[in-house]
């Protein structure tokens, strides 16, 4: 590690001396270009004319004529399902040998994301940016010989004749050079592990060989390890068994409802830095350290850009999306408003609506927050609440009646002829539950008005039901979804709310 931790150091301080790209409307056209110069001859590049769009005066807008937008089943339907038989040069060039299964949050089963070698360069080259961005923290040398625990997902993948399946996170790492995977912990052999517990328990047993400077992934299971560690070696803290553990770099879902028990784990606060990884490629990282800040878009790393506002001109009230939408460019969105994210990137996904929506914190840096997801959001009568409304609702109530609060899911039901919003909330101990409607319900209504208009007319009541944090982790285990990526939806809607009832109903321990 100290050798890794030189060559890093030499690179942040080479990439301090550059100056940042002023014009990123350029940069995009320019991953467009090599996106569809790449993918020319294609099956998929052949019927769009991609030869005609690269020498196009606008090609932006003439790719957005030409090509249309897709959500995964239709893309799959009409594509990917062939590239998943083994077919080559379907949507991007040669065979797709990888496949990323989704985390599950979706109302579908799990979905096959095509994964090429130039995606996985993509993502390792968005995550030394996002090493690099250090370069803002003021950090001793020494920081950088500590060592980096990556807590995510099987490298041992699925294989069924034809194509390599799994995490994401596996995928990318168990593709690195043996080399490069024997500088970063837990180390190839633990990481290959495929059942979660035993991988835990690995870790958890060699802790305390390890200097862990560094550590990434997914809030809700980087919280039970310490718990874990914490508990086999009986400390206080985790910063008692890892005193040079500075930085944590989370991602999947947001860190507020967390945030409060981690800390309460550590014996000196810890940079938080936030990461926008889906199973599409690296889109975003946080490069600045304050928690308030948002993420900085990759513009420059394969990967083209668009969005949709997410309104009700664009969007049915179940999150589908509607004929004929507004489509922005970069260089068209506004400050503090929501849009659904498109990408076209070196995996053979084009103008593909991935189901996530954005705020931009800051045109500028081109920073933006994952507000939420198409089909994550409550809006039964027009109240509009989204994800990001609730996790700052949350976080607030947390913090006035001092409780931690880490998971937590909202139903919306029929109630007295018209609606109420029924929220299953994890809470380990005593609570007012009365007081937690009634600070809930307040905060909701300072941080959305659409949400105080209708909670006087048509959204009728709140509903509170608390089960201890255990619950929502058993419900995982019990759909086979314990891992580094797996997380529990906020927004129960369909088959998830109906799996969800039944397994309440029949597992008494959480309703005791």
């Amino acid at each position: 590690m100290p050798i890794l931790g030189t060559i890093i150091k030499s690179a942040i301080d080479i990439r301090s001396r550059i100056p940042g790209r002023k014009n990123i409307y350029k940069q995009q056209v320019k991953q467009l270009h090599k996106l569809i110069t790449k993918a020319m001859f294609t099956d998929f590049g052949t019927q769009f004319k991609f030869s005609e769009l690269s020498v196009q005066e606008d090609p932006v807008k003439a790719f957005q004529k030409l090509v249309p937008l897709y959500d995964y089943q239709s893309i799959f339907d009409t594509w990917w399902h062939r590239a998943l038989k083994g077919e080559k040069n379907v949507c991007w060039p040669g065979k797709i040998n990888y496949f990323a299964l989704s985390s599950g949050t979706s109302e579908s089963s799990s979905k096959h994301i095509p994964v090429t070698k130039a995606m996985i360069r993509s993502i390792q080259r968005g995550t030394m940016k996002q090493i690099l961005s250090t370069k803002h923290f003021n950090f001793k040398k020494s920081q950088f010989e500590t060592e980096v625990l990556f807590v995510g997902g099987s490298t041992n993948l699925n294989f069924n004749g034809t194509y390599f399946s799994g995490d994401l996170s596996g995928i990318t790492t168990g593709t690195q050079p043996r080399w490069f995977q024997n500088f970063t912990l837990p180390g190839p052999n633990i990481r290959s592990l495929a059942n979660w517990e035993n991988k835990l328990q690995e870790i958890v047993d060699n802790a305390k060989k390890w200097n862990v400077g560094f550590i990434c992934g997914v809030p809700a299971w980087i919280q039970i390890l310490f718990e874990r560690i914490i508990k086999h070696y009986d400390l206080k803290t985790i910063h008692d068994i890892w005193p040079n553990l500075v930085i944590f770099v989370h991602g999947g879902v947001a860190i507020h409802p967390y945030k409060k028990s981690i800390d309460a784990l550590c014996g000196k606060p810890l940079i938080y830095l936030d990461t926008y990884m889906a199973s599409e490629g690296f889109l975003a990282y946080q490069e600045r350290p304050n928690e308030q800040q948002g993420m900085k878009l990759i513009t420059d790393n394969k990967m083209f850009f668009e969005f949709i506002p997410f309104t009700e001109d664009n969007f049915d009230g179940d999150g589908n999306l509607k004929p004929n939408p507004q489509v922005l460019n970069i260089t068209e969105v506004e400050l503090d408003k929501d849009y659904a994210v498109v990408i076209s990137n070196c995996a053979g996904a084009w103008r593909y609506v991935i189901g996530d929506t954005v705020r931009f914190t800051d045109l500028a840096r081109c920073e933006v927050i994952v507000s939420g997801r198409t089909k994550h959001f409550l809006s039964l009568c027009g109240e509009h609440l989204s994800v990001d409304n609730m996790n700052q609702a949350i976080k607030l109530v947390s913090e006035e009646m001092n409780i931690h609060i880490n998971e937590y899911s909202v139903v919306g039901v029929s109630h007295e002829g018209l609606f109420a919003h029924h929220w299953y909330v994890g809470i380990d101990g005593k609570v007012d539950e009365e007081q937690l409607k009634e600070k809930l319900d307040a905060h909701l209504k300072i941080l959305n008005d659409d949400y105080a208009v209708e909670r006087k007319h048509a959204l009728k009541d709140v509903i509170i039901t608390v089960l201890p944090n255990r619950a929502f982790i058993d419900f995982l285990a019990s759909k086979n979804k314990l891992g580094g990526q797996s997380k529990f939806p906020r927004v129960l809607k369909g088959k998830h709310l109906n799996e969800w009832l039944a397994f309440l109903e029949n597992d008494k321990t959480h309703n005791s």
